[in-house]
Order: C-alpha cells, then sequence, then structure tokens
C-alpha cells in the first residue's frame, strides 16, 4: 500500500509548502471537529494531509486541542503514516535550544483529556512500551539530516498539562526522573496513534532550557517564537524530504498496523453499538 503522510504541526509550524493541488478541506469525525480543515496535497508524488494542531492563528490551547477528533480524522482520510511536529524545553545541557529532537518514549503528566478511543461499552488496551514507530523515526532522522538539521536521535518527552510552564521545583523533578524534553501536546496524541493503528513519529523542536538552567531562570514566550521562527524551515525542510524516505510498504515491520489485534477485551455480544459506530474508522478492521 503507498503511504499517505500525515503531518501534525505544532506552534510556529501552520503550513507546508510545495504541495501539488492543495486544498483546505474540511473533515467530519464522530468525536468532534478537529483542530482545523486540512490541507490535502502531493508531495513529489505521495499524498498527504497536514492539520494545524492548535488551529490556524493557535486558537486551541494544549488542554483544549480535540486529539481524539484529529487522529480520527487522518486515519478517516487515509493517513498511514503520522509526523507530530511540536515545540519542546530541553531538560539536559546538550540538547540546546535550535537542536531537533526524535522522541522516543514519553511520561504522560497530562490529567484533563481525553486519552483514549476507547471505553464503558468496548474496552481495549494496546502495547505502549514502544510507543513511537522505529521505522518512521529513522526516516526522520535520515531527512533530517540530509536537510543539515541538528537532530538528536532519542529524547523522553515529559508531557505536562499546562497551559503554565514549570516551577522550578518541577523542573528539577522531571530532571531527576530522566526526561530529555518537556512539552504540552506529546500526550495523549502518541496513544491515540497507536490505537488507531497508525505509524506516529514525534520530531520536536527545543526552543528553551525551561527553568532550570542557571543560566535560564524563566521561560521567555518572546525567545520562544524567535527560536519557532527559525527552526520552522527546516522542519519544512525535512518534511519535503520524507517521502523519497517512505517507499510502499504492506505492513509496518514493527506492528504499529496491527495494534489492535490482540487488544480488545469486551466480549462481542456486551460491545456498546454506539461507540461501536464512532469506532468505525478507528478500529474498523477489528470489529468487522
Amino acid at each position: 500500500m503507498p503511504p499517505m503522510i500525515g503531518v501534525i504541526g505544532g506552534s510556529g509550524v501552520y503550513q507546508i509548502d510545495g504541495l501539488e493541488g492543495a486544498s483546505w478541506v474540511k473533515v467530519s469525525t464522530p468525536w468532534g471537529k478537529p483542530s482545523d480543515e486540512i490541507l490535502l496535497g502531493r508531495l513529489n508524488g505521495t499524498p498527504m494531509a497536514f492539520l494545524p494542531r492548535h488551529g490556524r492563528g493557535h486558537v486551541h490551547s494544549p488542554t483544549s486541542v480535540p486529539y481524539r477528533a484529529n487522529i480520527d480524522a487522518l486515519k478517516r482520510l487515509g493517513c498511514t503514516d503520522i509526523i507530530a511536529v511540536s515545540a519542546v524545553g530541553s531538560l539536559r545541557p546538550d540538547y540546546a535550544p535550535g537542536d531537533f529532537v526524535l522522541v522516543d518514549q514519553y511520561i504522560d503528566r497530562t490529567f484533563a483529556r481525553e486519552k483514549s478511543f476507547f471505553g464503558e461499552g468496548c474496552v481495549a488496551h494496546v502495547s505502549l512500551a514502544h510507543p513511537t514507530c522505529p521505522r518512521l523515526g529513522a526516516a526522520c532522522l535520515h531527512a533530517a539530516q540530509q536537510a543539515g538539521i541538528k537532530t538528536h536521535a532519542t529524547a523522553t518527552y515529559l508531557a505536562m498539562e499546562g497551559p503554565q510552564f514549570s516551577t522550578l521545583a518541577e523542573s528539577r523533578l522531571y530532571r531527576s526522573w530522566g526526561a530529555d524534553v518537556i512539552g504540552m501536546t506529546g500526550m495523549p496524541e502518541a496513544k491515540l496513534a497507536r490505537e488507531a493503528e497508525l505509524c506516529y513519529a514525534s520530531l520536536a523542536m527545543i526552543t528553551d532550557f525551561d527553568c532550570w538552567h542557571q543560566d535560564h531562570g524563566a521561560v521567555d514566550v518572546a525567545q520562544v517564537i524567535q527560536t519557532l521562527t527559525a527552526n520552522a524551515n527546516s522542519a519544512r525542510n525535512l518534511v519535503t524530504n520524507l517521502p523519497a524516505l517512505l517507499p510502499n510498504h504492506p505492513t509496518c515491520p514493527h506492528g504499529c498496523d496491527h495494534a489492535l489485534t490482540h487488544a480488545l477485551m469486551t466480549a462481542p455480544d456486551k460491545r456498546d453499538p454506539d461507540l461501536l459506530a464512532k469506532l468505525d474508522a478507528i478500529a474498523g478492521r477489528v470489529l468487522k
């Protein structure tokens, strides 16, 4: 099956240049409206969908982003691979503002968001031991290298609720846990992508040192925006390199596209028909 790449753009990344036949389309989902319309087109012959996570003009806070609707909409359009771009703070001295990192692990400290498509009436448990797709992550790293972007190949992402930045005590605590970067939107997005059986990779742009660093006593929004602006072109260049690195593949070698095969727990005769109807795009493969 030829891949269709979905890009979820974070702060500062609200569009992708160079899409052929580009048009914004509205997508309806059982989980409500996505953050915005979705930009569809082709990049070097590969179909692509772009969704601004916070909406154009940055209208959604990290908590109010409709994560379930966003993932459902991209799956409904036929996306097979999701590249999530986001802004993060660094929790270690060698990961500096301006660098990019590939996230491969998460510590989820969010608490005010819907984190699953499943629940009462259809319970499912997917594996998150490795919450991102190694195949897709390797392609992103290769694309970054081609674009001349300094990118760290591994990072543990501490997902905080926000919208406020960390206290100094929190920042020090997260460093003691071994977290490398901190952000507000990585979860539950990665969890929902796994439930939707989508390959998912997270590319984070470091904008600041959080508040633990002795030379950076607080996060400065003006500094964050300045770094985001400088990095936005790099992020777009990286995405432009991706299609050539994602050849046709019948299945994900790491099982992302079959994450639900053994995940459903509720007996078929006990499943809620209304919830099953909402799961048509997300879990249609295993519910048929």
